[in-house]
């Protein structure tokens, strides 16, 4: 029998131009399954190809964001298309044009952590614990520390993903891997505003803003300065002609 869409482990809507994505398997932490990494994956292939939202909101049903990943492969070759899967996910997110938008209402730990890091903007409850717990079983959380050190001081987060304690909001906001702490009833209205914050501005500036953000980070600074010339001189022509 098929599932209804409010029994589907991720729900996929779009209202206006907001693109949500709602992990939705509490009673399993909303573990991220085989099944919830194609959906998310697809949504995003689609909308690369084809734009139709503006802003991408990701968040959680039940008591918890998302305490990690289901581990189901049990051979080399199962284990790194499990890999795989889940770093195409996080390359999908991390370069989508959609401004993206972590709510994060409670605990999240590890992949989820994770996935929340890789928004543009992440909010989260002052009552959530965070974390990378993976080296507790001895297991290094490499897909994690592959961008961990753009968003922070290595001395500040190799404790973090060494030893694997939890840490609250506020250390999280200090190391730069967070964008704000929220008091938990407010935490829905905040991300309200900001989504509707990002709704007003320029589209198309917008989508160039983030691709050159993006972008910088992987280049030199001359190479940016480069590009920038560009980009200044086609913005500024097209706001031109908007007029």
């Amino acid at each position: 029998m098929d599932r209804s869409p409010l029994q589907a482990p991720v729900l996929i809507e779009q209202t206006g131009d907001t693109l949500t994505f709602t992990l939705n398997r509490p009673d399993a932490g909303n573990e991220v399954s085989g099944a919830m990494f194609d959906a998310m994956s697809a949504a995003l292939r689609s909308e690369a190809v084809e734009p139709r939202a503006r802003v991408l909101r990701l968040r959680a049903n039940g008591d918890v964001f998302c305490t990690g990943r289901e581990r189901a492969g049990r051979d080399a070759v199962s284990i790194r298309a499990e890999v795989a899967r889940l770093i195409e996910l996080k390359r999908l997110l991390r370069n989508t044009s959609l401004i993206s938008l972590a709510q994060v209402h409670g605990d999240a730990f590890g992949f989820g952590f994770g996935l929340a890091i890789l928004c543009d903007f992440t909010l989260v409850a002052s009552s959530a614990r965070l974390g990378f717990p993976e080296m507790r079983a001895g297991l290094p959380p490499a897909a994690i520390m592959a961008y961990l050190g753009r968003y922070a001081l290595p001395k500040t987060v190799f404790p973090m993903v060494l030893f694997g304690d939890a840490i609250t909001p506020e250390l999280a906001m200090q190391a730069g891997l967070i964008t704000r702490v929220c008091e938990p009833a407010s935490l829905h209205a905040e991300a309200d505003a900001l989504a509707e914050r990002v709704l007003s501005l320029d589209e198309a500036g917008a989508r160039q803003c983030k691709a050159f953000f993006l972008a910088a980070q992987e280049s030199s600074v001359e190479h940016n300065f480069r590009n920038a010339t560009d980009m200044l001189t086609v913005n500024a022509l097209r706001l031109m002609q908007g007029r």
